[in-house]
């Protein structure tokens, strides 16, 4: 009897969290370009793939009487593109390229693309330290002395995130992007 009532309270769980997903208008775009390129090596394929994907949160606005439709709010488009690079079947994925100048308390960084991912500097090229994507779009930061999770913000600033355990709560760090 404790099996089926436990099944039955996980069965609604499931199916609440599923409907309590905010909708979302969602369009994507894929363009592919084959070149083939001949040097003194061969012949060499390159296909460069590139998804452009816009979401966009959908919120109602206020009802007004003796009305049947609800107005809808505009929000803000999130774009990411994602574009893949095959050179003869080695595939290499890079996103939109966030290098650029940062500031935070008046120091100045820079965050520059490396193999796996991004360096995070201040401008006497010191390394501070790593970034690497997540599956989720957020980025995990790694230096010698912090483990932190990291996030771009509509405008573009990269906001870093780290656990103090003295007082069990979150610090924010905001590097904000130089124009």
């Amino acid at each position: 009897m404790k099996t089926k009532i436990s099944t039955l309270l996980m069965a609604m769980a499931f199916t609440i969290n599923g409907f309590a997903q905010a909708p979302k208008n969602v369009k994507s775009e894929t363009t592919t370009v084959t070149t083939t390129i001949k040097d003194s090596e061969g012949e060499k394929k390159l296909v460069k793939t590139e998804e452009t994907r816009e979401v966009q949160k959908i919120e109602l606005g206020q009802e007004s009487p003796n009305t049947i439709n609800v107005p809808q709010v505009d929000n803000p488009v999130n774009v990411v593109t994602t574009t893949k690079l095959s050179v003869d079947g080695e595939v290499k994925s890079v996103d939109v390229d966030r290098s650029a100048y940062y500031l935070l308390d008046g120091e100045k960084y820079q965050i520059q693309t490396d193999k796996q991912g991004y360096t995070l500097n201040s401008v006497n090229n010191k390394n501070k330290g790593i970034l690497r994507k997540t599956s989720n779009n957020n980025y995990v930061y790694v230096s010698k002395n912090k483990v932190a999770v990291g996030y771009y913000d509509d405008n573009g600033n990269f906001i870093l995130e780290t656990y103090d355990s003295k007082t069990d709560t979150m610090k924010k760090e905001k590097f904000e992007i130089i124009k």
